[in-house]
């Protein structure tokens, strides 16, 4: 894999929530829209509430997967946060996957 980008928050960067979320919502669309995309997002601890039902950013996390950008969300995660039944895009990994993918990715982008 070239490119992965490591999501582990619900919101982008430290601070006001309500900019953390206008932000990730803007990263996040910036990302879709380029020609060139990543292989993968992973998404691990608060990261794996993007995924879920109620997200700001679902339609973008789809559009993101519809073009070929694999969305791997972390199964403990998804559980500590009780969203296995909520989570709708993307597929539910597991550390081994995600760690894999990280130590084969070229470049590692952690949001």
């Amino acid at each position: 894999m070239e490119k992965v980008i490591v999501i582990n928050n619900d919101v982008f960067g430290h601070g006001d929530r309500i900019l953390g979320e206008k932000l990730m919502g803007a990263f996040l669309k910036k990302i879709w829209v380029r020609n060139e995309k990543p292989e993968a997002i992973l998404f691990y601890n608060a990261g794996v509430k993007l995924t879920a039902k109620g997200s700001t950013v679902l339609d973008v996390l789809t559009g993101l997967s519809e073009s070929g950008v694999e969305l791997l969300a972390c199964g403990t995660c998804i559980n500590f946060y009780e969203l296995k039944d909520k989570m709708m895009v993307g597929r539910i990994s597991n550390m081994e996957e995600i760690s894999s993918t990280m130590m084969e990715a070229k470049s590692v982008i952690t949001i």
